[in-house]
Formats: C-alpha cells, sequence, structure tokens
C-alpha cells in the first residue's frame, strides 16, 4: 500500500497546476472546498469537546504523519498551540532535488484550518516564518475567551 507520504509531491505540483491555471484565488478555492468537504471530523470535535477536539484531532493526525510537534491546551483560557519542530510534509519537500516545492504550500494549513475553526468561534493564528525549515506554529482561541 502506498504511504500518504508518498503523494505530498504531487500535491505540491497541483498546487502549483492551480495557481497557473486560476491564480492565488484558484488555490484557496481549493483549500476551502477541503476545508468544506473533507474536515467533518475537526469540526465534529470541536462541536463536541469545544478547544478539546483541536487536541483530540491533531494528537490523532499528527502522530499518524511521524511529526515532531509539541502541543499545549488551556482549557480555561479556551487556547490550544502545536508548534511544529519538523514537518513530514514539508520536510519531504525539502529534501527532494527534482521537485520545488509550491512557493505558499505550508498556507494550506492555515486556509484550511481556520475556515473550519472560525465558523465555530475561534480564531486561529498561524506563523509560518520558519516553514522553510519546516517548522511552524499554529494557534487555535476561543474569541469569548
Amino acid at each position: 500500500m502506498i504511504s500518504c507520504t508518498e503523494f505530498i509531491p504531487a500535491y505540491s505540483e497541483m498546487f502549483k497546476f492551480l495557481q497557473r491555471c486560476g491564480g492565488v484565488e484558484a488555490v484557496d478555492s481549493f483549500w476551502e472546498y477541503l476545508a468544506d468537504n473533507f474536515l467533518d471530523n475537526l469540526r465534529d470535535l470541536v462541536k463536541e469537546h469545544g478547544i478539546r477536539g483541536c487536541w483530540m484531532y491533531w494528537s490523532h493526525t499528527l502522530n499518524e504523519e511521524a511529526a515532531d510537534f509539541t502541543m499545549t491546551i488551556d482549557d480555561e483560557a479556551g487556547e490550544f498551540e502545536i508548534i511544529m519542530h519538523h514537518c513530514p510534509s514539508k520536510g519531504r519537500l525539502l529534501e527532494l532535488n527534482h521537485v520545488e516545492p509550491y512557493h505558499d504550500y505550508c498556507r494550506h494549513c492555515d486556509v484550511i484550518y481556520a475556515r473550519v475553526l472560525e465558523p465555530l468561534g475561534y480564531s486561529c493564528t498561524a506563523d509560518m516564518s520558519e516553514c522553510k525549515q519546516a517548522r511552524c506554529r499554529f494557534t487555535v482561541r476561543k474569541k469569548d475567551a
């Protein structure tokens, strides 16, 4: 069986293709489509468990991807944070000599997850300043906290 990591270069190339055909708007539209149609598991966990649903979702997905990360949660403050020490997706792209990664590859996390979480009453902040080293920080806060 092929690993999901084998598709990462294909995703990167598809993002480049979408941008060539329709600009950044086409890329964002695709990411929004994914959020709207394939992230029900995150949406449902947060609806049922609040900010703890973020912890539940990413505990599963990031461990499944073998990411190097630290997560923190403050239920009382309504805050959840992921510090990605090494993203396996971006890390894989950076290791490839024959593929130039889509220049804004990491932004898909910000667009997708904000689209799911913001309508549920959360704000999302993505610090992508270290993406070229396969590192980032993603913070979710309850808007009324």
